[in-house]
């Protein structure tokens, strides 16, 4: 992997910059997957890529070059420059890394975002580039905004065992976006908390086959198109 980019932005906080790690594509690109790890609600400590958060992430990082690159798939991982999300701020920071991949790649981007990340990714999903957003274990406060998830393909996953971010956060944030976004699924992986280390391979599985899907690079996996053919409800509630 190797560092993209390291760019200035507006910030509360002097000097303080966000920053990506990529792994780019073996041929032109078709796609990018950007990842948003988690983070607290409050902190201006500044972010780091050695953090837990950030660390849990790079497997993601990984499995999605893999199985992309080829293909035409950029792997991007955000380094936001300070931990909590505050007023917005990692949303400011997906923005910035947005702006950055499209100018290198002008390529559709799906986003991937993790608890805090997740919650980030939702809200930067109206940027011009995202076609797709997949919000795994996401922090979804009541009355989340959904305007922006208009025209996207999103699918959420939450562990039925979460005791960090409430699974009825992301189903409730479900029920307000259909209608608005394009397409939209929402799976409850049973026996399954916040970090995702309990069933690793299934969360790894479902975010691969859901990017290289909703970016073009592959048939949509079966099981992730029978889920948005579902009932509203029932495509909300789908239990693995």
């Amino acid at each position: 992997m190797t560092a993209l980019a390291t760019g200035t932005i507006a910030a509360a906080v002097p000097d303080r910059s966000p920053s990506l790690v990529t792994v780019p594509p073996l041929r032109k690109a078709r796609g990018v997957a950007l990842i948003a790890h988690g983070g607290k609600s409050r902190s201006a400590a500044p972010d780091s890529n050695l953090r837990t958060p950030a660390l849990r992430m790079f497997p993601f990082v990984a499995d999605l070059a893999r199985a992309g690159r080829r293909g035409g798939l950029a792997v991007a991982q955000l380094r936001y420059r300070m931990v909590g999300y505050n007023d917005g701020d990692p949303v400011r920071d997906l923005e910035w890394a947005l702006d950055e991949l499209s100018g290198r790649f002008g390529a559709p981007v799906c986003l991937v975002g993790h608890s805090m990340g997740a919650r980030a990714a939702l809200r930067a999903a109206g940027h011009g580039s995202v076609t797709a957003v997949a919000g795994l274990a996401a922090w979804c406060p009541p009355e989340e905004p959904v305007a922006q998830l208009g025209g996207r393909t999103v699918m959420l996953v939450h562990g039925l065992r979460d005791r960090i971010t409430d699974p009825a956060g992301s189903l409730d944030l479900g029920r307000r976006a259909r209608g608005t976004a394009a397409r939209i699924a929402r799976f409850e992986i049973a026996r399954a908390g916040h970090t995702m280390l309990e069933r690793l391979p299934l969360w790894q599985a479902l975010t691969r086959r859901f990017v290289l899907g909703a970016l073009g690079l592959e048939a949509m996996d079966d099981r992730i198109a029978a889920a948005f053919a579902l009932p509203p409800e029932r495509a909300l509630r789908v239990p693995l």
